[in-house]
């Protein structure tokens, strides 16, 4: 059990927070076979043999060396700060890490319970390197672009989406309820969030000061089905929890569309009613589906015309969602 001790201003000091640092190790984590979570098989299918070909051609081993579920070297997955994260923002991070930090994380993270001797010579040339940290970087950042760097827009747009949600449940019914929602394992009680089971390999029960400082709150893709948790230094007091809308990253665009709705509305169209199961942007939608955001405008505007659809603006954003007709008309399930 590990308890969040939060003050009611440390509650208006919390946020919500992208980090592509955090996906891209969890991605590798997966490939490598030590996540929890199975990658689904057509994900499995086109990536290994690029995970393999990287493991070959980059330094990506010492990469993988330095990162584990309940361990690892902070500078390889640097911390969020907000939702306007990019994985530009993360690489600049990581390749600004001092000589001396990186090789105390790195002498932590190998002196860690459960970590294998590192037998591997290149692997240890590297960790040994005086440009470690860069060598380090350059890894990561074919990871990147081969691997999750084609997904990202589409995984973006999912965490995006869940924020709006969480957003809106916090407007509605407050914090104690939106945190609640998070996971089943989260909980808010008497002043304070806790967790029923976490990524960390605690035992007993633990509790966390903030410090003065609010709890980041970080949707994530891969980190399903369970929630991770960060609460020492460099990281802020932070969760990371599974976002709604994760499914449908694992779908080929009309994979889910029954064949009827697809015939009455056209199937960009049915894509897009069933794909606002929270609400949603235009651009998030394109993201979303591989479309172009002119096309995803019109066909949007038809089906606000036809009914199944509001739209309400957010801040700068204009966002789409489903009227009940337009839930109707979504809950058609396909023939079988």
């Amino acid at each position: 059990m590990l308890r969040f001790e939060v003050s009611a201003e440390e509650l208006l000091r919390s946020r919500f927070a992208l980090s592509p640092a955090f996906e891209l190790a969890s991605l590798l984590r997966a490939l490598e076979g030590g996540g929890r979570r199975a990658l689904p098989a057509a994900w499995t299918a086109r990536l290994r043999p690029v995970f393999a070909r990287l493991r070959r051609e980059t330094e990506l081993d010492a990469v993988l060396a330095l990162q584990g579920p309940r361990y690892g070297a902070d500078f390889v997955a640097v911390p969020p700060r907000g939702l306007a994260q990019t994985w530009a923002d993360d690489l600049a991070a990581i390749r600004s890490t001092p000589l001396a930090q990186a090789r105390a994380e790195i002498a932590r993270a190998r002196a860690r319970a459960g970590r294998p001797p590192l037998r591997d010579p290149r692997v240890r040339e590297v960790l040994d390197a005086p440009d470690v940290v860069e060598r380090v970087a350059l890894a990561l950042d074919r990871a990147w672009h081969e691997l999750l760097g084609p997904d990202w827009p589409q995984l973006r747009a999912v965490c995006e989406r869940d924020v709006v949600h969480r957003v809106g449940v916090i407007g509605e019914h407050g914090w104690a309820a939106a945190i609640a929602d998070l996971h089943e394992s989260v909980a808010w009680r008497s002043g304070g969030v806790e967790l029923a089971s976490v990524d960390e390999g605690l035992t007993g029960r633990r509790t966390v000061r903030l410090g003065g400082e609010g709890l980041l709150l970080i949707p994530s893709v891969l980190v399903w089905p369970g929630v991770a948790v960060h609460h020492e230094e460099p990281w802020p007091k932070a969760i990371v929890y599974p976002a709604r809308g994760t499914a449908t990253l694992w779908q080929r665009p009309g994979a889910a569309v029954p064949d009827a709705l697809a015939a009455l509305l056209g199937r960009s169209r049915a894509h897009l009613l069933t794909a606002l199961d929270a609400p949603a942007s235009t651009t998030q939608l394109a993201r979303q589906l591989g479309l172009a955001p002119g096309a995803v405008g019109d066909h949007l505007a038809v089906l606000r015309t036809a009914g199944l659809l509001t739209r309400a603006r957010a801040g700068r954003s204009v966002l789409y969602r489903r009227t009940a007709l337009g839930d109707a008309l979504a809950a058609i399930e396909p023939e079988r």
